[in-house]
């Protein structure tokens, strides 16, 4: 009886975990088959195929790829953290190529089809996001991967950088719902009022990524699902509450 509360918790985190994998594939798919089928497919030759990519790698790269990036702390809780770590960065990295990709394919297309560049608010805030998430994939490298700083700064960033990466979750969803909108009154805004199948497609896509981000939000906060503490975690805390009341660490 008394592991059965343990067990409740453990399948229901796996059914979470799952729930979110559906959602952020289907928005990949959806995204794919949007462009392919309803926009003519892609390429890389400064045509409008080529705009193509640049929804397809954000959505995979800086929504779905940066989501599964933040879960493998609590997939892998009991883990070794350096190996966490690596696959932390490794895939915020993929993510962050995949992601230039799309941001490269859009302005290669805007300069052949001479389109203004940044002037509505769906580039605003994606260039901000895509911005930020360099930023914060860097300041991941040199506090954590590769530490350069002392055990106090990276107790002290820690939560700045867990609350950046869900910051930028909400961003980079907020971003695709910009963009998708945009998209949709530029390609078909005489049929959009009418369920046009191509908005309605679209539409879905938006509602899961809400969806996905809100179950991502959901397991990154709830405090069960949280990695449960290990020596290097115990050292750093002990490391930082010595150095903020005074007196010299010592070492086990």
């Amino acid at each position: 009886m008394d592991d059965s509360a343990p067990r409740a918790g453990r399948s229901m985190f796996v059914w979470l975990v799952g729930g979110s994998q559906v959602l952020g594939l289907a928005s990949v798919v959806l995204t794919g088959v949007w462009m392919g089928h309803y926009r003519g497919g892609f390429a890389w030759d400064g045509s409008a195929h080529e705009f193509n990519l640049h929804p397809l790698c954000m959505v995979l790269g800086l929504v779905f790829l940066q989501g599964d990036a933040i879960l493998v702390y609590r997939i892998f809780r009991n883990e070794a953290k350096r190996n966490v770590k690596v696959l932390h960065g490794i895939i915020h990295l993929l993510a962050l190529i995949i992601s230039i990709i799309g941001v490269v394919a859009v302005f290669d297309f805007h300069r052949a089809a001479k389109i203004p560049d940044m002037y509505s608010l769906h580039s605003w805030c994606g260039m901000a996001t895509i911005v930020l998430f360099c930023l914060q994939w860097v300041m991941g490298l040199m506090f954590f991967l590769f530490p350069v700083a002392s055990s106090w700064l990276r107790a002290t960033y820690l939560p700045i950088h867990v609350f950046c990466g869900l910051a930028l979750m909400v961003l980079a969803i907020g971003s695709s719902l910009l963009g998708i909108t945009e998209k949709l009154l530029f390609s078909i805004m005489p049929t959009y009022s009418l369920f046009a199948p191509e908005g309605v497609l679209a539409n879905v896509l938006g509602i899961l990524l809400v969806c996905f981000g809100v179950l991502l939000g959901y397991l990154i906060t709830r405090e069960e699902y949280r990695r449960p503490p290990n020596p290097e975690e115990e050292s750093l805390s002990v490391h930082f509450k010595t150095l903020t009341e005074g007196g010299s660490p010592t070492t086990p």
